[in-house]
């Protein structure tokens, strides 16, 4: 059998996760402080497992509805508007998920046709440009920039609008860089989208982790809802990566469509996830408080151990990850990391895995303890003072 000739073209296209090479290399590595892995290190708070637990107990193991269950939407409308004073009905626009993942995934497949341009910003998660190529579209990359805070601008925006953009993807507060937009980015963005048919798919899975100031959605913005497709989850709110739960928000229009290719892929998402998700939206705002003020005490913790170290770094306002340049060291990002890693024992991630403007730079996940975090300052000392 020669496979070359039966495996789908576009699938073969596709470049590896840049990713996955490093958590191959942890595998080998034990020991090392894992400061690559994006993911919450709090277990999920006990009364969202306990909620699931009880669901199993009581024997709702069956099929929910192919939008999800009615009381876990109603409860994400609930969410919505008490925390960032959107209005979507639970009945009609809103579509539970497996993991934020898939509902990129929907937003995208309902909206591009082949040969469509879809507009992303750089550096930032690896999904996004492969997802577009599988759906026929055509990834536009825009690399934003260390003197912007890595923010995508208006001027950037408009600079790669063409006759073929069908989407936009604004993928904030960001990984892998931290970098979030306010209200006034915003408002700029959604002056140069007014007038076109473009559509937004706004990737909001970190919008619970903002320092300093209130996470604003695109959908908020005067005229913009019609436009926006919101993706967004439970995974980093209330580190619940492994529940695999999500949801995506649109207009009854667009949200129609999605449903379609969730219902012939996915059916539904786990039910058992979904009663955990049920307690999880609606009382759930204490857990994330209470997280939130953790990770921002690392936050300032490891930029203040960054900069003492050496590093060009800003202060990121968003998410859990720290985007430090290592250019003044005189290796590639991919270099620096393997050999950190070799050498010292600690795990970060080439920024070049995450785009275009990601090369010289370097992620750092901050949802590890602070002895960790110390202990890897420490290490990069040596590391950086033999270089």
């Amino acid at each position: 059998m020669n496979y070359d000739n039966v495996l789908s073209g576009s699938v073969k296209a596709l470049a590896p996760s840049g990713i996955r090479k490093f958590f191959d290399l942890l595998d080998e590595m034990p020991e090392a402080i894992k400061l690559g892995v994006g993911e919450p290190d709090f277990p999920t708070p006990w009364h969202i497992r306990d909620a699931g637990i009880r669901s199993l107990e009581r024997g709702f193991t069956k099929y929910t509805g192919n939008a999800g269950h009615s009381l876990l939407r109603s409860e994400i409308s609930r969410y919505l508007k008490r925390r960032c004073g959107l209005s979507y009905d639970g009945a009609s626009e809103i579509i539970v998920t497996v993991g934020g993942s898939e509902a990129i995934d929907l937003g995208v497949r309902a909206l591009v046709n082949p040969g469509d341009e879809v507009i992303i910003p750089v550096p930032s998660f690896v999904c996004y440009g492969p997802i577009v190529s599988l759906a026929g579209g055509v990834p536009v990359y825009v690399e934003t920039r260390a003197e912007n805070e890595f923010r995508l601008t208006a001027d950037e925006l408009r600079a790669a609008v063409t006759p073929k953009t069908k989407l936009v993807i604004l993928p904030f507060p960001n990984n892998p860089t931290g970098a979030i937009l306010e209200r006034r980015d915003l408002e700029a963005i959604a002056g140069v989208l007014r007038g076109t048919d473009i559509m937004v798919l706004s990737d909001e899975i970190y919008a619970e982790l903002t320092y300093g100031r209130r996470h604003v959605s695109l959908a908020a913005i005067d005229g913009m809802r019609e436009r926006v497709v919101l993706a967004s989850g439970f995974s980093k709110a209330y580190s619940m990566t492994g529940w695999r739960m999500g949801y995506v928000c649109a207009p009854e229009p667009v949200a129609r469509q999605m449903l379609k290719i969730h219902q012939y892929a996915i059916m539904c998402a786990p039910t058992t996830s979904q009663y955990a998700a049920i307690e999880a939206a609606g009382a759930g705002d204490g857990d994330i408080e209470d997280m939130r003020r953790e990770y921002d005490r690392r936050r300032r913790l490891l930029y203040g151990g960054l900069r003492d170290a050496g590093f060009d770094v800003f202060e990121p306002q968003g998410a859990f990850y720290m985007f430090p340049s290592v250019k003044k060291f005189g290796l590639s990002s991919e270099e620096f990391c393997e050999q950190l890693l070799r050498e010292e024992k600690v795990a970060m991630i080439p920024g070049s895995a995450f785009g275009a403007g990601g090369e010289g730079f370097v992620r750092i996940c901050y949802a590890a303890s602070a002895e960790d975090l110390n202990e890897a300052v420490e290490r990069l000392k040596r590391f950086t003072a033999r270089l």
